[in-house]
């Protein structure tokens, strides 16, 4: 008897172990309780692309804290769940293994990086978890669709299409070349470029391949300058978008037109003191934004110098971003109800139509539509700072 009351002892304890603990009873889901809903990202705080992920991490924080401080989302609060990855693959599965297995999350949440992301999605989706708009606008977060998986950035590949087209179009350049990371991020620049030319029946005239860690680029721009480029598309971020920019401008080559992305939209690339960014330009899904707009939304002023008040730093698109995700989660959170599970959080995702987000931009999804971006608009650094232009790129057009 004393044998069996033990074996059935620790039976339970496996089912407890099992369910999540601390959820809601028997078939709880993981990272759902009475009172919290735990949601992780693996970000980068440290590493290559930290002025990108701090702000992000900044935004979502500030979010979920105004959602629990309203009372949170059904009677539960959002307990957001950080680790630093310092942009390395290994320290992005590392960071996804603590968050699934022992922080149990709900979801995965604006992770950072192309590759980490690519890295750890297999993991999430073989434990049933949504990786939800992802800090990367790699066409393999959005390409094959996935139930699981939402984005909020577009594509890399469409936003350098839009830029190519539009500058061999405009009659300003036509002799296409590509810097970019020798990594996954920097591949897909890569392909873009490459069936963008195809498209519109050119050549790429030269390629230059580096990695992340790089920080020599005098070689690299003679290559490109020799060959003729008079229009470069650049797979980097921060760093090297900085360095590349500064080489040629102090090797005097201004004669071509620099196209980055998402990735290297950042207001201290359009602020280098030497006025090498001039000129440079992105195609991503957000508007330039500058506290002293005169037209400025009183409502994003409010914003941002909440933002600046708590953080003491003035917010950069990525903390546009992270806040603007986390009220699509919140709302997702909303529309599924009270029976919080996966399911439910997919329909109330894929239920918003039309929602006007806090910064004025229009989203849909739908069961068959995850992206929440369907157009691009054109950003130039001009007197060293991001300056709206007056054009946008469909997505289904490109």
């Amino acid at each position: 008897m004393h044998k069996a009351v033990i074996l059935l002892f620790f039976c339970a304890l496996l089912a407890a172990c099992d369910s999540g603990g601390g959820g809601d009873g028997a078939g709880a889901v993981p990272g759902v309780s009475d009172t919290e809903i735990v949601i992780g990202t693996h970000q980068d705080l440290s590493g290559a692309a930290a002025i990108i992920g701090v702000a992000v991490v900044n935004g979502g924080r500030m979010k979920f804290d105004e959602v629990n401080e309203a009372g949170g989302v059904h009677g539960r609060r959002i307990r957001y769940v950080v680790e630093d990855a310092q942009y390395q693959v290994s320290r992005a599965i590392q960071a996804a293994n603590k968050l699934i297995n022992r922080d149990r999350v709900f979801v995965m949440f604006n992770a950072m990086g192309t590759p980490m992301n690519n890295a750890v999605m297999p993991m999430l989706f073989e434990r049933g978890i949504p990786n939800l708009f992802p800090t990367t606008a790699a066409r393999s977060m959005a390409q094959p669709f996935r139930r699981l998986q939402f984005t909020s950035l577009g594509t890399y590949v469409e936003q350098i299409k839009a830029g190519m087209r539009h500058f061999v179009e405009a009659g300003s350049a036509a002799v296409p070349c590509v810097i970019y990371q020798d990594t996954e991020f920097g591949q897909e620049i890569l392909d873009g470029a490459r069936e963008q030319a195809a498209a519109m029946g050119l050549e790429l005239a030269a390629l230059s391949a580096h990695k992340p860690t790089d920080t020599e680029f005098t070689a690299a721009i003679l290559r490109l300058r020799n060959a003729g480029c008079n229009l470069t598309m650049m797979g980097t971020i921060h760093k090297d978008t900085t360095l590349i920019l500064e080489t040629a401008y102090k090797m005097g080559w201004t004669d071509v037109q620099w196209i980055g992305t998402s990735a290297s939209y950042i207001v201290a690339v359009a602020e280098l003191e030497s006025g090498s960014a001039e000129g440079f330009a992105v195609f991503q899904p957000f508007h330039p934004v500058h506290r002293n707009d005169p037209d400025l939304d009183p409502k994003i002023a409010a914003w941002w110098d909440r933002y600046v008040e708590r953080f003491g730093i003035e917010p950069d698109w990525g903390a546009f971003l992270g806040y603007r995700d986390a009220e699509l989660l919140a709302l997702g959170l909303q529309n599924a109800g009270r029976e919080l599970t996966v399911e439910s959080l997919l329909g109330g995702l894929e239920s918003i139509r039309d929602h006007v987000d806090y910064f004025g931009s229009r989203v849909s999804f739908g069961p068959d539509d995850h992206d929440a971006v369907e157009e691009v608009m054109l950003s130039v650094v001009r007197d060293g700072r991001w300056q709206a232009v007056p054009l946008t790129v469909r997505l289904d057009e490109l």
